[in-house]
């Protein structure tokens, strides 16, 4: 991957964690609300409807961790736009590092809670910006 495809894919994996995480705050308290009872529910495979968004405690925790989401996502998009073109080895290990704060906690947290199931989705999250980052650096260890 060139570098410019690198920092367009690592802009769209920032934007698409950003709308999720924003989905995720707002999510109790609208329209929302069955589609993240949804996500709990596959979280907790199999799907059988036993899990839901209800609560004060659970919207305030939906709200918290959505808030962090898309945080994170506008600081990778931040370091994607501004430092990556500059830099790549830096913003490369910048977004890997924060990408395994959030992963290893929130997995194992998740197998603790038994929502195996969501280490997966955390898996092929992780893939979405681990992907242009291995391709980019496999691209520029290859000899023109």
């Amino acid at each position: 991957m060139t570098r410019t495809s690198t920092q367009s894919a690592l802009k769209m994996a920032a934007s698409f964690c950003i709308l999720i995480g924003l989905a995720m705050a707002a999510a109790p308290f609208t329209f929302l609300a069955p589609g993240l009872s949804l996500f709990l529910d596959i979280a907790h495979f199999p799907i059988d409807g036993a899990q839901s968004v209800s609560g004060d405690s659970l919207a305030l925790l939906s709200a918290i961790s959505g808030g962090l989401l898309s945080g994170m996502g506008t600081a990778i998009w931040l370091v994607a736009h501004h430092l990556y073109p500059r830099d790549p080895a830096l913003a490369g290990r910048i977004i890997i590092l924060s990408l395994a704060a959030w992963y290893l906690p929130d997995s194992a947290g998740s197998l603790a809670a038994g929502a195996w199931f969501n280490l997966i989705m955390n898996t092929g999250f992780l893939a979405l910006f681990l992907t242009p980052l291995v391709l980019a650096g496999r691209a520029e260890r290859i000899p023109a």
